[in-house]
Formats: C-alpha cells, structure tokens, sequence
C-alpha cells in the first residue's frame, strides 16, 4: 500500500476485522497512499489511540496535528488531500449523487453489522434477510456501469465492497437474481487495491 514517489505522515488505527476499517484502507490502497497501519487486533485500544479519539472507534486517522474519527469522514479527506487518483466524480451532481448512495449504505446496510455479529440469532437473521433483499434490489443496476453506479472506481465501491467481501462470513447467500452483482464482485476482489487493502484476518474470511 505504498510508492516510493508517494510520501505520507498518515498513521491509521485500525481492526482487522473491522468493515470500517476496511473500506479506509481500501480507498488508501486505491489511492496508492504510503500509510503506516496499526492494527489494534480485538484488544483493549491502546492507550494513544485513547487520548487522541474521545469516542475511542475505530477506523482513526492521524496525519500530523490532524486526528480524523469517522471513515466517511477520513474518505473524504483523503479524496481531498490526495486528489489523484479521484475517487469522487468531478461534477458537483455526480459527486452529490454518489454522497447519497455512501449514505444509503451506512443507513440501510453498514447499521446491520453489529447484529449480523452479535448473538442474538433472531436479530441475525432479520439481518441477514435485509442485507441479502437489500442487495439482490441493486443488482440489475450493476449491469449498466462497471463500477457501481460510475464508469470509474469511487469511494461508493469503497464502501461496498468491504460488504460484499464479508457476506460469506455473515452467513448471506444471495440468489440467482443477484448474479450481476456477484460478477461485479468478483472483478473487484482481483483489483490489486482490494488485494493490498486485505488484512491478514480479511483474508482468511473467504
């Protein structure tokens, strides 16, 4: 995840295992940004990390005086920061619309992950049920673009693809109908960002 012509002082507190966390390292990786990860494993937060996010989360993002919680929020500053390659449109309309479905997915599927890795099995599978209709609904989409909704990669399949890596592991079986979208992420998964953007415990979910 890094270039000997790409100089940078980010430091990114991270999981392993985390979706968030994931979709961050993926927009780096596709960026091409040198970025020291620390993963923090399934532990304690280490005491650093605890002094510098209040809300002690993660994904967190340092880059010099500047700590960043949120990953939309350290996605968008990276795009802005490090503006080539985009990975936002350059019209405003486009870069509103794709805004709008990072939204969509935070609301209606990244809000399904602390059920679909709890343990209470009637919440998984509502979960699971809602993951699967969710995405099977925007399959047919994924036939007329070879990016999600865009002729070039964006942080929206940034932030979908961590999904749709992790189905397997959720126990999700999309059908017949979703096959559009399986193709989209099979392309995906070989793109050699998503490769980089793996950690070591990512890996082992598929």
């Amino acid at each position: 995840m890094s270039s000997p012509n790409r100089k940078s002082s980010i430091t990114l507190y991270s999981r392993g295992t985390c979706a968030y966390s994931h979709r961050v390292r993926l927009a780096l990786a596709e960026k091409n940004i040198r970025a020291e990860i620390i993963d923090v494993g399934n532990d304690n937060l280490p005491e650093d990390l605890l002094d510098l996010n209040p809300y002690n989360t993660l994904p967190t993002m340092v880059e010099r005086d500047l700590v960043l919680y949120s990953s939309n929020i350290i996605m968008e500053y990276v795009e802005e920061r490090y503006p080539h390659p985009p990975l936002m449109p350059v019209d405003p309309i486009s870069r509103a619309r794709t805004r709008s479905y990072l939204y969509r997915m935070d609301n209606d599927w990244y809000s399904l992950l602390a059920d679909l890795q709890g343990s209470d099995s009637k919440k998984i599978a509502s979960a699971r049920k809602q993951l699967r209709d969710g995405l099977t609904l925007i399959a047919p989409a994924l036939l007329q673009k070879p990016f999600f909704m865009s002729n070039e990669i964006s942080l929206a399949d940034c932030s979908l693809l961590p999904l749709l890596w992790r189905l397997p592991m959720f126990g999700v079986e999309l059908p017949d109908q979703a096959k559009p979208l399986q193709q989209y992420a099979d392309r995906m998964f070989v793109r050699e960002g998503f490769r980089a953007s793996l950690s070591f415990a990512e890996r082992s979910m598929r």
